[in-house]
């Protein structure tokens, strides 16, 4: 009897064991009442806390087009990197969560006012799937382009925007009288739409000197505005206040079938994540909508990450910036304290640096590597400002403005299937010192299609490839846009003072692609030691015109062991 009293209570142990590793599947549905049509953010939230409560639970959306308002949303003050800091009002907010799925099954999130939709943090085994986020009213706006005279523009906006003139100055707004502010000019054509041939980027430090004309229309005033008639000047949103999806501090994030056709800032923003894959997701412009603009900045960006970084059969078009952007962080070295110890600080208040990191440090000039140190304590002043002291004593030779970065934390990237066009700028910025394969992607961006960047002096941003392959693409009629976004279709834009004595960049492999271009330009490489380039095709077009100065197919400065074949 007593066995079989034990072996009851192991069964019942085992399957109370099962049953909190399954979790609970919660459905939004449930939480939703008949008074949420126009706001169904009360109900998302109690579902979503109903969920949090477990481990390994589902969120199941039902479907169709919910709607959600800043009101009521969760809020909290966030230092996100290239976005700006400060309040934001977050729909989604997910922190501590192990295990958790949301099944959006084709929901559409449709979002009204300065809302970020998703935030995750300290989270493990998260997806998210079949879910799209759209918004009523763009953080840019738009305009079409009447006519055009010396200092000036005549622009007829869309009968969904609540345009007038506020102490002679432009004022944007939507239907709810909510302003978008704008600060920056960009000229879209038309019938591509695709940022416009040759296009000038028009950066704006005040609201646009403006007046209201008899036919509705708007005459803005500028110096040596240029545009065609029937493009479209889209006004780029002054501040990246709402990014799509925000994570960090996260492990094994899987985000599939998710269409972000706009957000208040960049799409992906992942920070200190390790193993993260986005596959069939697309940052693109609503279907059918005439809208310029998807992001409002990068579709995608990734800081710090370790593991696999994977990006597989998405397409990212119409962004307000790049396709991707791939780094770690430099903290800049201001003042040696003592034999083991230096005052560093953070470019844009991100504190990266933990006890125990493997440091590099790096020579500010050259960006070369020189030493290697390991974190024991850190001591932090304020968001910008930190001590950091070493198991070991510094190296004589460090000196102010040298730069430290985490050396032992960054992600072997897959890109492979995907589609890259009609966004402002470039296309991938590659700076993991992981292997890196770039392969079977089309790129059509204004810009470079692939850039090396890394400096510190700027960004700040930690790069130095080491194993790059870049095979099997379609690289068609690039180097469209603004001059000053690339010097080839793969280029290089390290910010380094003394390139002859610098090989920050190693190793990197040119195969079996096609350039189809009006633009000779192809490569325009500086301090790489390792370039092999074969078995590539060069296709002739003339959908564009050409107007550079420099025509040079292949420009290599400062390198070692080239091979072009």
């Amino acid at each position: 009897m007593n066995k079989i009293f034990r072996l009851l209570v192991a069964l019942a142990v085992v399957a109370m064991v099962a049953c909190n590793s399954k979790g609970k599947t919660v459905y939004v549905q449930d939480y939703i009442t008949e008074d949420m049509t126009n706001d169904a953010y009360p109900g998302i939230r109690l579902a979503l806390e109903e969920a949090l409560k477990s481990d390994n639970s589902t969120l199941v959306f039902p479907g169709g087009t919910l709607n959600i308002k800043d009101t009521y949303c969760f809020e909290k003050y966030q230092y996100i990197s290239n976005n700006t800091q400060g309040k934001k009002r977050i729909a989604i907010n997910i922190e501590g969560a192990n295990g958790l799925t949301i099944e959006g099954n084709g929901t559409t999130l449709l979002f009204t006012g300065f809302i970020s939709p998703f935030n995750v943090e300290n989270s493990t085994n998260i997806t998210i799937s079949d879910l799209n986020i759209d918004f009523t009213h763009t953080f840019n706006s738009q305009g079409e382009i009447m006519a055009v005279g010396q200092d000036w523009m005549e622009l007829k906006f869309p009968e969904s925007y609540n345009v007038d003139i506020q102490s002679g100055q432009l004022r944007i707004r939507d239907k709810n009288n909510i302003t978008y502010p704008y600060g920056s000019l960009l000229e879209f054509d038309s019938k591509k739409m695709e940022v416009a041939h040759y296009v000038h980027d028009y950066w704006l430090w005040s609201p646009l000197q403006a007046e209201k004309l008899p036919n509705g229309n708007f005459k803005i005033f500028l110096k040596d505005i240029t545009g065609t008639v029937g493009n479209i000047m889209a006004f780029g949103a002054a501040r990246r206040s709402n990014p799509g999806f925000t994570f960090e501090e996260c492990n094994t994030v899987l985000i599939k079938n998710v269409n972000l056709y706009h957000c208040g800032g960049m799409g992906f923003i992942v920070q200190k994540v390790r193993d993260i894959e986005l596959n069939h997701v697309q940052v693109v412009p609503t279907p059918g909508s005439n809208r310029v603009i998807s992001a409002t900045a990068d579709a995608t960006h990734f800081i710090n990450c370790g593991g696999y970084l994977r990006m597989i059969d998405c397409k990212f078009t119409n962004q307000k910036d790049d396709a991707t952007n791939i780094h770690g962080w430099y903290a800049m070295t201001r003042e040696k304290v003592a034999d083991d110890k230096i005052l560093v600080w953070y470019n844009y208040g991100k504190d990266f640096i933990r006890p125990g990191m493997y440091m590099e440090i790096v020579n500010h000039k050259t960006m070369m590597t020189y030493a290697y140190r390991t974190v024991k304590e850190v001591r932090s002043i304020n968001s910008e400002f930190a001590e950091i002291t070493f198991t070991e004593d510094l190296p004589e030779e460090i000196q102010i403005k040298d730069a430290i970065a985490c050396e032992d934390q960054y992600p072997d990237v897959l890109i492979k299937g995907c589609h890259f066009a009609n966004n402002r700028a470039r296309g991938l910025l590659i700076g993991s010192r992981g292997e890196v394969i770039i392969e079977d992607n089309y790129f059509h961006v204004p810009g470079a299609a692939v850039l090396f960047e890394g400096d510190g002096s700027y960004w700040y941003e930690q790069s130095g490839v080491r194993n790059v392959q870049i095979r099997n693409n379609v690289f068609d009629n690039c180097l469209y846009g603004c001059k000053s976004w690339g010097d080839a279709h793969i280029a290089y834009n390290s910010r380094i003072a003394e390139q002859e004595n610098s090989r920050y960049h190693k190793n990197i492999v040119i195969e079996n692609n096609t350039f189809r271009t009006f633009d000779p330009r192809i490569l325009y490489l500086c301090c790489f030691d390792g370039i092999t380039y074969r078995n590539n095709k060069i296709e002739p077009s003339t959908d564009y015109e050409f107007g550079r100065d420099v025509k040079e197919p292949f420009v290599i400065k400062h390198c070692d062991n080239v091979n072009i074949e």
